[in-house]
Protein backbone atom coordinates (compact mmCIF):
# COMPACT_ATOMS: atom_id res chain seq x y z
CA UNK A 1 0.00 0.00 0.00
CA UNK A 2 1.38 3.39 -1.00
CA UNK A 3 1.97 6.14 1.53
CA UNK A 4 -0.91 8.24 0.16
CA UNK A 5 -3.36 5.36 0.45
CA UNK A 6 -2.15 4.61 3.97
CA UNK A 7 -2.59 8.22 5.04
CA UNK A 8 -6.09 8.35 3.55
CA UNK A 9 -6.97 5.16 5.40
CA UNK A 10 -5.64 6.64 8.64
CA UNK A 11 -7.82 9.73 8.11
CA UNK A 12 -10.84 7.49 7.55
CA UNK A 13 -10.03 5.52 10.69
CA UNK A 14 -9.69 8.74 12.70
CA UNK A 15 -13.10 9.85 11.42
CA UNK A 16 -14.63 6.50 12.37
CA UNK A 17 -13.09 6.62 15.84
CA UNK A 18 -14.29 10.19 16.29
CA UNK A 19 -17.80 9.08 15.33
CA UNK A 20 -17.83 6.35 17.98
CA UNK A 21 -16.39 8.69 20.62
CA UNK A 22 -19.01 11.31 19.82
CA UNK A 23 -21.79 8.72 19.93
CA UNK A 24 -20.61 7.48 23.32
CA UNK A 25 -20.22 10.80 25.09
CA UNK A 26 -23.38 12.38 23.64
CA UNK A 27 -25.56 9.53 24.88
CA UNK A 28 -23.92 9.42 28.31
CA UNK A 29 -24.12 13.20 28.82
CA UNK A 30 -27.66 13.71 27.51
CA UNK A 31 -30.13 14.87 30.12
CA UNK A 32 -33.37 12.93 30.22
CA UNK A 33 -35.41 16.01 31.08
CA UNK A 34 -34.13 17.82 27.98
CA UNK A 35 -34.69 14.76 25.78
CA UNK A 36 -38.22 14.40 27.13
CA UNK A 37 -38.86 18.04 26.33
CA UNK A 38 -37.58 17.52 22.77
CA UNK A 39 -39.75 14.43 22.39
CA UNK A 40 -42.81 16.32 23.61
CA UNK A 41 -42.06 19.02 21.05
CA UNK A 42 -42.35 16.42 18.28
CA UNK A 43 -38.82 15.10 17.70
CA UNK A 44 -39.13 11.29 17.34
CA UNK A 45 -35.35 10.87 17.48
CA UNK A 46 -35.35 12.10 21.09
CA UNK A 47 -37.79 9.31 21.99
CA UNK A 48 -35.40 6.78 20.41
CA UNK A 49 -32.50 8.18 22.43
CA UNK A 50 -34.58 7.84 25.60
CA UNK A 51 -35.24 4.17 24.80
CA UNK A 52 -31.54 3.57 24.19
CA UNK A 53 -30.66 5.28 27.49
CA UNK A 54 -33.05 2.95 29.28
CA UNK A 55 -31.27 -0.13 27.81
CA UNK A 56 -27.81 1.08 26.68
CA UNK A 57 -26.05 -2.30 26.70
CA UNK A 58 -26.01 -3.02 22.94
CA UNK A 59 -25.30 0.61 22.12
CA UNK A 60 -22.15 0.86 24.23
CA UNK A 61 -21.02 -2.61 23.17
CA UNK A 62 -21.05 -1.57 19.51
CA UNK A 63 -19.25 1.66 20.43
CA UNK A 64 -16.48 -0.26 22.19
CA UNK A 65 -16.19 -2.79 19.37
CA UNK A 66 -15.81 0.06 16.92
CA UNK A 67 -13.31 2.01 19.03
CA UNK A 68 -11.09 -0.98 19.74
CA UNK A 69 -11.20 -2.29 16.19
CA UNK A 70 -10.35 1.11 14.74
CA UNK A 71 -7.54 1.62 17.28
CA UNK A 72 -5.95 -1.73 16.39
CA UNK A 73 -6.23 -1.17 12.63
CA UNK A 74 -5.02 2.41 12.99
CA UNK A 75 -1.95 1.30 14.91
CA UNK A 76 -1.08 -1.36 12.33
CA UNK A 77 -1.64 0.93 9.33
CA UNK A 78 0.06 3.92 10.91
CA UNK A 79 3.12 1.97 11.95
CA UNK A 80 3.42 0.34 8.54
CA UNK A 81 2.98 3.62 6.69
CA UNK A 82 5.26 5.87 8.71
CA UNK A 83 8.03 3.57 10.00
CA UNK A 84 9.83 3.01 6.63
CA UNK A 85 10.11 6.74 5.98
CA UNK A 86 11.39 7.50 9.47
CA UNK A 87 13.80 4.54 9.26
CA UNK A 88 15.38 5.91 6.09
CA UNK A 89 15.63 9.34 7.72
CA UNK A 90 17.23 8.10 10.95
CA UNK A 91 19.62 5.79 9.09
CA UNK A 92 21.47 8.89 7.96
CA UNK A 93 22.73 9.34 11.53
CA UNK A 94 22.15 6.03 13.28
CA UNK A 95 22.95 2.41 12.74
CA UNK A 96 20.41 0.05 11.21
CA UNK A 97 19.11 -1.39 14.50
CA UNK A 98 18.94 1.99 16.24
CA UNK A 99 17.29 3.63 13.22
CA UNK A 100 14.62 0.89 13.13
CA UNK A 101 13.85 1.32 16.83
CA UNK A 102 13.75 5.13 16.65
CA UNK A 103 11.51 4.98 13.56
CA UNK A 104 9.06 2.62 15.30
CA UNK A 105 8.89 4.82 18.43
CA UNK A 106 8.42 7.98 16.40
CA UNK A 107 5.67 6.57 14.16
CA UNK A 108 3.90 5.01 17.14
CA UNK A 109 3.97 8.33 19.04
CA UNK A 110 2.63 10.30 16.09
CA UNK A 111 -0.24 7.87 15.45
CA UNK A 112 -1.20 7.82 19.13
CA UNK A 113 -1.06 11.62 19.37
CA UNK A 114 -3.16 12.13 16.25
CA UNK A 115 -5.78 9.61 17.37
CA UNK A 116 -5.82 11.06 20.90
CA UNK A 117 -6.48 14.61 19.74
CA UNK A 118 -8.74 14.12 16.71
CA UNK A 119 -10.47 10.84 17.58
CA UNK A 120 -10.88 11.20 21.34
CA UNK A 121 -10.37 14.60 23.00
CA UNK A 122 -11.90 16.82 20.31
CA UNK A 123 -15.07 14.75 19.68
CA UNK A 124 -15.70 14.25 23.39
CA UNK A 125 -15.42 17.94 24.16
CA UNK A 126 -17.66 18.61 21.16
CA UNK A 127 -20.18 16.08 22.47
CA UNK A 128 -20.23 17.67 25.92
CA UNK A 129 -21.07 21.08 24.42
CA UNK A 130 -24.42 19.91 22.97
CA UNK A 131 -25.07 16.30 24.02
CA UNK A 132 -28.80 16.13 23.32
CA UNK A 133 -28.54 17.70 19.86
CA UNK A 134 -25.73 15.34 18.83
CA UNK A 135 -27.34 12.28 20.44
CA UNK A 136 -30.46 12.58 18.29
CA UNK A 137 -28.25 12.79 15.19
CA UNK A 138 -26.15 9.79 16.20
CA UNK A 139 -28.94 7.44 17.23
CA UNK A 140 -29.99 6.59 13.65
CA UNK A 141 -26.56 5.48 12.33
CA UNK A 142 -25.81 3.73 15.62
CA UNK A 143 -29.01 1.68 15.41
CA UNK A 144 -27.98 0.57 11.92
CA UNK A 145 -24.61 -0.56 13.32
CA UNK A 146 -26.33 -2.27 16.26
CA UNK A 147 -28.46 -4.26 13.81
CA UNK A 148 -25.41 -5.10 11.69
CA UNK A 149 -23.24 -6.31 14.55
CA UNK A 150 -26.07 -7.63 16.70
CA UNK A 151 -24.80 -11.22 17.08
CA UNK A 152 -21.36 -10.08 18.21
CA UNK A 153 -22.79 -7.27 20.32
CA UNK A 154 -25.26 -9.69 21.94
CA UNK A 155 -22.40 -12.02 22.94
CA UNK A 156 -20.42 -9.27 24.62
CA UNK A 157 -23.51 -7.65 26.18
CA UNK A 158 -24.68 -10.93 27.65
CA UNK A 159 -21.26 -11.53 29.15
CA UNK A 160 -21.24 -8.05 30.65
CA UNK A 161 -24.80 -8.46 32.04
CA UNK A 162 -23.74 -11.71 33.66
CA UNK A 163 -20.83 -9.95 35.34
CA UNK A 164 -23.19 -7.23 36.62
CA UNK A 165 -25.51 -9.87 38.07
CA UNK A 166 -22.65 -11.65 39.77
CA UNK A 167 -21.57 -8.37 41.37
CA UNK A 168 -25.22 -7.47 42.14
CA UNK A 169 -24.98 -4.15 40.32
CA UNK A 170 -28.22 -2.71 38.84
CA UNK A 171 -28.41 -3.09 35.07
CA UNK A 172 -30.64 -0.07 34.47
CA UNK A 173 -29.68 3.53 34.91
CA UNK A 174 -31.15 5.23 37.98
CA UNK A 175 -32.67 8.53 36.87
CA UNK A 176 -34.43 9.49 40.07
CA UNK A 177 -34.17 13.22 40.67
CA UNK A 178 -33.87 14.23 44.31
CA UNK A 179 -34.31 17.61 45.93
CA UNK A 180 -30.53 17.77 46.31
CA UNK A 181 -30.19 17.36 42.52
CA UNK A 182 -32.63 20.20 41.90
CA UNK A 183 -30.89 22.47 44.39
CA UNK A 184 -27.53 21.67 42.82
CA UNK A 185 -28.91 22.56 39.38
CA UNK A 186 -30.37 25.84 40.63
CA UNK A 187 -27.08 26.75 42.31
CA UNK A 188 -25.27 26.01 39.06
CA UNK A 189 -27.85 28.12 37.22
CA UNK A 190 -27.31 31.00 39.62
CA UNK A 191 -23.53 30.78 39.17
CA UNK A 192 -23.97 30.73 35.38
CA UNK A 193 -26.30 33.72 35.47
CA UNK A 194 -29.33 31.80 34.18
CA UNK A 195 -31.14 32.25 37.51
CA UNK A 196 -31.02 35.35 39.64
CA UNK A 197 -29.59 34.76 43.10
CA UNK A 198 -32.92 35.81 44.57
CA UNK A 199 -34.77 33.25 42.45
CA UNK A 200 -32.37 30.49 43.47
CA UNK A 201 -32.85 31.38 47.13
CA UNK A 202 -36.65 31.21 46.78
CA UNK A 203 -36.37 27.71 45.30
CA UNK A 204 -34.11 26.64 48.17
CA UNK A 205 -36.59 28.09 50.66
CA UNK A 206 -39.42 26.06 49.12
CA UNK A 207 -37.51 22.84 49.75
CA UNK A 208 -36.87 23.94 53.33
CA UNK A 209 -40.61 24.01 54.06
CA UNK A 210 -40.64 20.25 54.51
CA UNK A 211 -37.89 20.32 57.15
CA UNK A 212 -38.82 23.45 59.11
CA UNK A 213 -41.34 23.15 61.91
CA UNK A 214 -44.18 25.60 62.35
CA UNK A 215 -42.64 26.80 65.61
CA UNK A 216 -39.67 28.21 63.68
CA UNK A 217 -41.76 30.94 62.01
CA UNK A 218 -44.79 31.36 64.27
CA UNK A 219 -45.52 34.43 66.36
CA UNK A 220 -44.67 33.13 69.86
CA UNK A 221 -47.16 33.14 72.70
CA UNK A 222 -45.71 36.17 74.48
CA UNK A 223 -45.98 38.25 71.31
CA UNK A 224 -49.55 37.27 70.38
CA UNK A 225 -52.12 40.08 70.50
CA UNK A 226 -55.47 38.65 71.65
CA UNK A 227 -58.87 39.73 72.95
CA UNK A 228 -61.19 38.58 75.67
CA UNK A 229 -64.77 37.97 74.56
CA UNK A 230 -66.11 40.60 76.95
CA UNK A 231 -63.52 43.31 76.15
CA UNK A 232 -65.06 46.74 75.65
CA UNK A 233 -64.96 48.62 72.36
CA UNK A 234 -62.37 51.01 73.80
CA UNK A 235 -60.06 48.11 74.66
CA UNK A 236 -60.47 46.61 71.18
CA UNK A 237 -59.70 49.92 69.49
CA UNK A 238 -56.64 50.52 71.66
CA UNK A 239 -55.28 47.04 71.03
CA UNK A 240 -55.69 47.38 67.25
CA UNK A 241 -53.85 50.71 67.24
CA UNK A 242 -51.04 49.40 69.44
CA UNK A 243 -50.64 46.02 67.73
CA UNK A 244 -52.00 46.01 64.17
CA UNK A 245 -52.36 42.46 62.84
CA UNK A 246 -54.57 40.74 60.28
CA UNK A 247 -56.33 38.52 62.85
CA UNK A 248 -56.69 38.30 66.63
CA UNK A 249 -57.51 35.24 68.77
CA UNK A 250 -60.56 35.71 70.99
CA UNK A 251 -60.33 33.92 74.34
CA UNK A 252 -62.35 33.15 77.45
CA UNK A 253 -60.43 34.00 80.60
CA UNK A 254 -56.90 33.45 79.29
CA UNK A 255 -55.08 32.76 76.05
CA UNK A 256 -55.22 28.98 76.51
CA UNK A 257 -59.03 28.98 76.15
CA UNK A 258 -59.48 30.13 72.54
CA UNK A 259 -63.06 30.64 71.33
CA UNK A 260 -62.12 31.66 67.81
CA UNK A 261 -60.60 34.63 66.04
CA UNK A 262 -61.72 37.95 64.66
CA UNK A 263 -60.58 39.23 61.28
CA UNK A 264 -59.19 42.77 61.28
CA UNK A 265 -61.05 43.49 58.02
CA UNK A 266 -64.38 42.80 59.75
CA UNK A 267 -63.44 45.20 62.51
CA UNK A 268 -62.39 47.95 60.12
CA UNK A 269 -65.60 47.60 58.10
CA UNK A 270 -67.72 47.96 61.23
CA UNK A 271 -65.74 50.98 62.36
CA UNK A 272 -66.10 52.67 58.94
CA UNK A 273 -69.81 51.92 58.80
CA UNK A 274 -70.37 53.24 62.33
CA UNK A 275 -71.41 49.89 63.79
CA UNK A 276 -70.51 48.91 67.36
CA UNK A 277 -67.22 47.10 67.85
CA UNK A 278 -68.17 44.41 70.34
CA UNK A 279 -68.57 40.64 70.14
CA UNK A 280 -71.97 40.79 71.79
CA UNK A 281 -73.24 43.30 69.23
CA UNK A 282 -72.63 41.59 65.90
CA UNK A 283 -68.84 41.51 65.52
CA UNK A 284 -68.32 38.13 63.76
CA UNK A 285 -66.24 35.47 65.51
CA UNK A 286 -64.64 32.91 63.18
CA UNK A 287 -63.85 29.33 64.11
CA UNK A 288 -60.11 29.02 64.68
CA UNK A 289 -57.95 26.41 62.97
CA UNK A 290 -55.90 24.70 65.70
CA UNK A 291 -52.75 22.81 64.73
CA UNK A 292 -50.02 21.02 66.73
CA UNK A 293 -46.60 22.59 67.10
CA UNK A 294 -44.76 19.62 65.53
CA UNK A 295 -46.09 20.12 62.00
CA UNK A 296 -43.76 21.09 59.18
CA UNK A 297 -44.49 24.20 57.14
CA UNK A 298 -45.52 22.00 54.22
CA UNK A 299 -48.12 20.33 56.44
CA UNK A 300 -49.29 23.75 57.64
CA UNK A 301 -49.91 24.79 54.03
CA UNK A 302 -51.95 21.63 53.51
CA UNK A 303 -53.98 22.43 56.64
CA UNK A 304 -54.65 25.95 55.38
CA UNK A 305 -55.75 24.59 52.01
CA UNK A 306 -58.09 21.98 53.48
CA UNK A 307 -59.67 24.38 55.98
CA UNK A 308 -59.74 27.36 53.55
CA UNK A 309 -58.12 29.45 56.26
CA UNK A 310 -55.04 31.64 56.46
CA UNK A 311 -54.77 31.92 60.25
CA UNK A 312 -54.12 29.18 62.82
CA UNK A 313 -53.62 28.74 66.56
CA UNK A 314 -50.64 26.55 67.49
CA UNK A 315 -50.83 24.34 70.57
CA UNK A 316 -48.38 21.96 72.22
CA UNK A 317 -48.98 18.43 73.51
CA UNK A 318 -50.54 19.84 76.71
CA UNK A 319 -53.11 21.83 74.67
CA UNK A 320 -51.47 25.10 75.69
CA UNK A 321 -51.26 27.85 73.11
CA UNK A 322 -47.64 28.40 72.05
CA UNK A 323 -48.22 30.83 69.20
CA UNK A 324 -50.11 31.74 66.04
CA UNK A 325 -49.23 31.56 62.37
CA UNK A 326 -50.65 33.05 59.18
CA UNK A 327 -50.32 32.13 55.54
CA UNK A 328 -48.27 35.28 55.11
CA UNK A 329 -45.74 34.00 57.68
CA UNK A 330 -45.19 30.87 55.61
CA UNK A 331 -44.94 32.77 52.32
CA UNK A 332 -42.56 35.30 53.87
CA UNK A 333 -40.32 32.36 54.73
CA UNK A 334 -40.36 31.28 51.09
CA UNK A 335 -39.62 34.79 49.84
CA UNK A 336 -36.93 35.39 52.45
CA UNK A 337 -38.60 38.46 53.90
CA UNK A 338 -37.49 37.51 57.42
CA UNK A 339 -33.91 38.46 56.61
CA UNK A 340 -33.17 42.10 55.90
CA UNK A 341 -30.11 44.27 55.79
CA UNK A 342 -31.32 47.70 56.84
CA UNK A 343 -34.89 47.45 58.11
CA UNK A 344 -34.72 47.78 61.90
CA UNK A 345 -37.94 45.77 62.33
CA UNK A 346 -36.43 42.74 60.69
CA UNK A 347 -35.21 39.87 62.82
CA UNK A 348 -31.70 40.07 61.33
CA UNK A 349 -30.13 43.49 60.96
CA UNK A 350 -26.66 43.83 59.48
CA UNK A 351 -24.76 46.60 61.24
CA UNK A 352 -21.59 46.46 59.15
CA UNK A 353 -19.45 43.97 57.22
CA UNK A 354 -18.65 41.91 60.30
CA UNK A 355 -21.51 42.29 62.78
CA UNK A 356 -25.23 41.56 62.96
CA UNK A 357 -27.99 42.27 65.49
CA UNK A 358 -30.34 39.28 65.63
CA UNK A 359 -33.57 38.62 67.53
CA UNK A 360 -33.37 35.55 69.77
CA UNK A 361 -36.46 33.93 68.23
CA UNK A 362 -35.06 34.08 64.69
CA UNK A 363 -35.24 30.65 62.98
CA UNK A 364 -31.81 29.08 62.99
CA UNK A 365 -32.01 28.38 59.24
CA UNK A 366 -32.31 32.12 58.59
CA UNK A 367 -29.32 32.77 60.83
CA UNK A 368 -27.24 30.19 58.95
CA UNK A 369 -28.24 31.69 55.62
CA UNK A 370 -27.45 35.24 56.67
CA UNK A 371 -24.05 34.28 58.11
CA UNK A 372 -23.26 31.67 55.44
CA UNK A 373 -22.75 28.88 57.99
CA UNK A 374 -23.17 25.37 56.60
CA UNK A 375 -23.56 23.43 59.85
CA UNK A 376 -24.22 24.03 63.51
CA UNK A 377 -23.67 21.53 66.34
CA UNK A 378 -26.64 19.54 67.69
CA UNK A 379 -28.88 21.09 65.03
CA UNK A 380 -31.73 18.68 65.74
CA UNK A 381 -32.12 20.01 69.31
CA UNK A 382 -33.26 23.58 68.58
CA UNK A 383 -35.08 25.72 66.04
CA UNK A 384 -34.13 29.29 66.96
CA UNK A 385 -31.01 31.28 67.75
CA UNK A 386 -32.04 31.33 71.42
CA UNK A 387 -32.28 27.54 71.37
CA UNK A 388 -28.79 27.30 69.86
CA UNK A 389 -27.36 29.41 72.70
CA UNK A 390 -29.16 27.37 75.36
CA UNK A 391 -27.91 24.09 73.94
CA UNK A 392 -24.35 25.36 73.65
CA UNK A 393 -24.30 26.86 77.14
CA UNK A 394 -26.40 24.04 78.68
CA UNK A 395 -28.35 26.60 80.71
CA UNK A 396 -30.52 29.69 80.29
CA UNK A 397 -28.20 32.41 78.96
CA UNK A 398 -27.60 35.64 80.82
CA UNK A 399 -26.64 39.04 79.53
CA UNK A 400 -23.03 39.16 78.16
CA UNK A 401 -22.87 35.34 77.77
CA UNK A 402 -21.24 34.37 74.51
CA UNK A 403 -20.69 31.37 72.28
CA UNK A 404 -18.14 31.05 69.47
CA UNK A 405 -18.58 28.87 66.41
CA UNK A 406 -17.31 28.80 62.81
CA UNK A 407 -15.49 32.09 63.15
CA UNK A 408 -18.46 33.93 64.71
CA UNK A 409 -19.08 35.09 68.27
CA UNK A 410 -22.70 35.15 69.48
CA UNK A 411 -23.06 37.52 72.47
CA UNK A 412 -26.32 37.93 74.39
CA UNK A 413 -27.16 41.64 74.67
CA UNK A 414 -30.59 41.61 76.29
CA UNK A 415 -32.63 39.06 78.26
CA UNK A 416 -36.22 39.72 79.32
CA UNK A 417 -37.70 37.22 81.80
CA UNK A 418 -35.42 34.46 80.56
CA UNK A 419 -36.28 35.30 76.96
CA UNK A 420 -33.29 36.20 74.78
CA UNK A 421 -34.27 39.43 73.03
CA UNK A 422 -31.13 40.52 71.19
CA UNK A 423 -27.92 38.79 70.18
CA UNK A 424 -24.87 40.50 68.74
CA UNK A 425 -23.03 38.37 66.20
CA UNK A 426 -19.51 39.37 65.20
CA UNK A 427 -17.13 37.77 62.76
CA UNK A 428 -13.46 37.55 63.66
CA UNK A 429 -10.40 35.39 63.12
CA UNK A 430 -9.98 34.69 66.83
CA UNK A 431 -13.06 32.48 67.09
CA UNK A 432 -12.60 28.77 66.58
CA UNK A 433 -13.75 27.34 63.25
CA UNK A 434 -13.80 23.66 63.97
CA UNK A 435 -15.06 23.38 67.56
CA UNK A 436 -17.50 25.24 69.75
CA UNK A 437 -16.73 26.73 73.11
CA UNK A 438 -18.96 28.53 75.57
CA UNK A 439 -17.86 31.28 77.92
CA UNK A 440 -19.75 33.10 80.65
CA UNK A 441 -19.12 36.48 82.22
CA UNK A 442 -20.92 37.24 85.48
Amino acid sequence: MTLIKSLLLIVALIAASAFFSLAEISLAASRRLRLRQMADEGDPRAERVLRVQAQPGLYFTVVQIGLNAVAIIGGVVGEGALTPGFERLFSLWLGAAAAETAAYVCSFTIVIAVFLVFADLFPKRLGMSNPEGLAVRMVGPMQVLITTFKPLAWLFTTSTDLLFKLLRIPLQRDDKITSADILAMTEAGALAGVLAVREQQVIANVFELDTRLVSSVMTPRESVAWFLRDDSEAVLRARIVAEPYSAYPVCEGDIDHVLGYVDAKDMFQRVLSGQPLAFGQGLPLHKALVIPDRLSLTEVLEQFQQAHEDFAIIVNEYSLVVGVITLNDVMSTVMGDLVGDQDEEQQIVRRDDSSWLIDGVTPIQDVQRALDIDELPHAEEYETLAGFLMVMLRRVPKRTDSVSWAGYTFEVLDVDSYRIDQVMVTRGTAAAKSAAKATSTD
